[in-house]
């Protein structure tokens, strides 16, 4: 029962993480970007919002967003975080998808348990480096953007991927956890029925043996 807790545990959590990474994913709003106070770059319409895919100016009635498309000529923080925080969301399908099911409730026909075990720890693993996507990205494209323009602060889109990377790298243990533990049970299952197997073999074969002899008497 707290085996079965515990996976469904880092299942919700990891179903959760990647959820917040994919919303950073596609959203632009990162990094708050002014020069001088916020009401004065309201006023100049100097307030920048600025994410992988599109900078946009913030005034009191204008949100307008200007798409980056020159890709070769966009600076390494923004590529890799478009790289990584891609590969973090298409990891994620797979990975839960074998979160799911190796799930106790879930029964693919007559599968050992084993079989199980190792697609929690697959999926487990693709979580964690889901995870570590989001958590390069998150790090370094604010640090990026603060030495080519200047930081002011951070943006809704980069809180959702920091608390989707902690979602995921505490699921993605959890997940781990539960099957080794699941694993060294159903280890020492196999062995207590094993040499019960074996100690309840000898007794029919000790009781022929002492029916032979009384028989030869």
């Amino acid at each position: 029962m707290a085996n079965s807790c515990l996976q469904l545990s880092g299942f919700l959590l990891s179903c959760l993480g990647w959820l917040g990474i994919v919303i950073a994913t596609a959203t632009n709003d990162w990094v708050t970007m002014c020069k001088y106070g916020l009401n004065t770059c309201k006023k100049m319409d100097e307030l920048g919002a600025k994410g992988p895919w599109a900078d946009c100016v913030i005034s009191t009635g204008l949100y307008h967003c200007v798409s980056l498309t020159q890709i070769l000529e966009l600076p390494a923080y923004i590529q890799t975080t478009r790289a990584l925080m891609i590969t973090g969301s298409i990891l994620g399908l797979p990975a839960l998808g074998m979160l799911l099911m190796s799930m106790p409730c879930i029964s693919l026909g007559n599968e050992p348990q084993s079989s199980k075990n190792k697609r929690t720890i697959l999926g487990g693993v693709l979580v964690l480096i889901v995870a570590l996507c989001g958590m390069v990205s998150t790090v370094w494209f604010p640090i990026g953007a603060h030495h080519e323009q200047g930081l002011m602060s951070f943006g809704f889109s980069l809180y959702t991927g920091w608390v989707g990377t902690i979602f995921c790298l505490l699921g993605g243990f959890i997940a781990t956890c539960s099957s080794e533990s699941s694993s060294s049970r159903s280890y020492q299952e196999n062995n207590h029925f094993y040499y019960s197997k074996q100690g309840g073999g000898n007794l029919p074969a000790a009781s022929s043996t002492n029916h032979a002899k009384s028989a030869h008497v």
